[in-house]
């Protein structure tokens, strides 16, 4: 009698008896087949796995091409078919064509039987091509969701629409009343343009500050202490889910490994999703050639516009089985402790906490030029900023990554929009619009700073134009959103998620008009601006880079980055580089508003984090 695939998985060293026995009470506990668990926990590699297959007889078959039927699919659910790693393909000669990862799958031998009435002829496949085939064939439901789901529920919030008729409307009878006032009195109208894009570029900073200003003064109530930690209880820590969305992120995979190893957080009670695009094969093919065990679970999101990372979280939802969820990037580094942390807060919160957002910095911040500007700005943001509106309940813009949910009420939410190439900004002030709060927790995810300016432009004007877009988007209706969120949020809404691309558009126009001013003394500018407007102007300009040099200043306090402190001084560069990035976004806005800029990573030559302080 030939033995089981875990006897012989046993019997090879791939796995020892007591591995065995937990794998096979996880699977009698969740549903999930034996073979999924082995791999998708870190008990086993797949070349491992393979070996032993090839050891007894069995040889992997390429299924890509298989032909199937759409009734014997109509059939099977997709969380069945990913759950046990198999799935019938069509009938011929009188059997149902079937693959499957494990060949001992009892259960799923018998679904066969007693679904088609008929004897399986099993045909042995990876996992991984499986998992591909099974998420393209089946999971048409999902995807259609993942992408219109948000619309469906609350069409009003859906970015879809980029401008509607009104705001095109209002936007078109501006336009013309410039035009007509530079026709009439162009010294005027320019003259009120000037005083008026001066003065807002002032106001936006100031208000900069003063957040700044509060968020410093800020000692963190939702802090969780050491003593807190030690109190927890792992058999009593609820299932975690860990999105992780990638796109061709293949030379990262063996860090991502080794990152999430690093979490402390009970193995089985983690809840790891890899969200693979279908066309992705660089990624899928690098966890393939993986010579040592991955802890988390393939899901390969089927092709379907537009193509961004919300709607691949999206779909990665339908297959999430924790309490709470977070988002981590391929390169992210999160405290150690951080999901610990995460539930300790959310058992001390009041329920209408639905989100805590860790910090973000970066592990690479002394590399180059870049990269030390990026961890100024990241550390007044996340460190000073954000606490600031905390502390005077204004709607807060999440983080892209470590943002921590639960899951039920993100579900309620409908999730993030697939539209909005900053979804986490939106969500924040979706989430405020409905009575939720979000809470800010002493823990930081250490991510990679961009140290290539081109590559950082990319990163920056998908940024700024999906502030763009969520600013549209919740002032389609400014009188309904302020009675929502109140005139504190609204005005906090309008000078952090709406000004911020504003201040980055009109920057170079100001300082064109210093350096015309100043430096080449053309008399067609004193001739067309009274000297009050040009002074005016020119002040306001001054100080406000004088406000923001001190705002990053400020940045480098909380966690002792001293040695950033002099690169604050070249901040009016940096706001250079954030207009390029506006320019670049505001025309992405209108062209291709959906389209997401992939920024690459892996560039940076630091592979391991040093001098990190906590």
């Amino acid at each position: 009698m030939r033995k089981s695939i875990p006897e012989i998985l046993v019997e090879d060293g791939f796995i020892t008896k007591g591995d065995r026995d937990e794998i096979e009470q996880q699977s009698a506990k969740t549903g999930i087949s034996f073979i999924k668990i082995a791999l998708s926990f870190g008990y086993i590699s797949r070349k491992n796995y393979e070996r032993s297959l090839i050891n007894v007889g069995y040889n992997y078959a390429p299924i890509r091409e298989e032909e199937f039927d759409p009734e014997v699919l109509s059939k099977i659910d997709i969380h069945f078919a990913h759950d046990r790693v198999a799935m019938p393909l069509r009938i011929q000669d009188g059997k149902v064509i079937t693959i499957m990862a494990n060949p001992d799958d009892e259960l799923f031998v018998d679904f066969i039987r007693f679904t088609y009435d008929l004897e399986p002829e099993i045909i042995i496949a990876s996992d991984l091509d499986i998992i591909w085939l099974s998420h393209k064939l089946l999971g048409e439901k999902e995807i259609k969701s993942a992408v219109f789901e948000l619309l469906k529920r609350d069409p009003d919030s859906s970015a879809i629409v980029t401008f509607t008729t009104p705001q095109l409307v209002f936007i078109f009878v501006l336009l013309a009343i410039v035009t007509i006032g530079l026709v009439v009195s162009f010294k005027n109208t320019s003259i009120t343009i000037n005083v008026l894009i001066s003065s807002f570029f002032l106001v936006a900073i100031i208000f900069k500050l003063f957040l700044a200003l509060v968020g410093s003064r800020f000692e963190l109530h939702q802090a969780v202490t050491r003593e807190e930690l030690k109190l927890v209880d792992d058999n009593e820590l609820p299932i975690y889910t860990i999105l992780l969305p990638v796109y061709k992120e293949d030379k990262l995979i063996k860090k991502l490994i080794w990152n999430l190893q690093a979490i402390d957080y009970p193995k089985h009670q983690l809840d790891i999703k890899l969200l693979i695009e279908e066309d992705d094969d660089k990624t899928l093919n690098a966890v393939r050639n993986l010579d040592f065990p991955a802890v988390f679970d393939v899901i390969v999101v089927p092709f379907h516009m537009p193509k961004t990372k919300p709607k691949a979280c999206n779909y990665g939802l339908h297959f999430s089985r924790g309490k709470y969820l977070t988002i981590y990037d391929a390169e992210d580094i999160p405290d150690t402790d951080q999901l610990k942390k995460v539930v300790t807060l959310f058992g001390k919160l009041p329920e209408e906490y639905v989100c805590v957002q860790s910090a973000l910095n970066y592990f690479n911040r002394n590399e180059n030029f870049l990269t030390r500007m990026f961890t100024l700005e990241y550390s007044y943001w996340f460190d000073y900023m954000l606490p600031g509106l905390d502390t005077l309940d204004i709607p807060i813009p999440l983080g892209g990554t470590s943002n921590h949910f639960k899951l039920a009420e993100l579900v309620d939410l409908g999730a993030w929009d697939p539209f909005n190439v900053t979804e986490d900004a939106d969500l924040g002030v979706r989430a405020y619009a409905k009575n939720h709060k979000i809470a800010i927790i002493n823990s930081t995810t250490y991510e990679e700073a961009n140290n290539e300016p081109f590559n950082w432009i990319r990163q920056r004007s998908r940024w700024i134009k999906g502030y763009m877009q969520s600013y549209l988007v919740h002032m389609r209706n400014p009188v309904a959103l302020w009675k929502r969120i109140g005139w504190k949020g609204f005005l906090g809404f309008s000078f952090f998620i709406g000004a911020t691309p504003v201040t980055f558009l009109v920057y170079p126009l100001l300082l064109a008009i210093f350096i015309c001013y100043v430096v080449f003394d053309l008399s067609t500018i004193r001739s067309l601006f009274p000297d009050w407007v040009l002074f005016m102007s020119i002040f306001n300009l001054m100080v406000g880079n004088i406000l923001m040099i001190y705002v990053n200043m400020m940045a480098v306090f909380k966690r002792r980055y001293y040695e950033l402190i002099l690169f604050a001084i070249a901040n009016p560069i940096y706001w250079l580089m954030h207009s390029i990035s506006a320019y670049k976004g505001l025309y992405q806005l209108i062209v291709k508003p959906f389209y997401w800029e992939k920024t690459n990573h892996g560039l940076s030559k630091v592979n391991n984090p040093t001098n990190i302080v906590k």
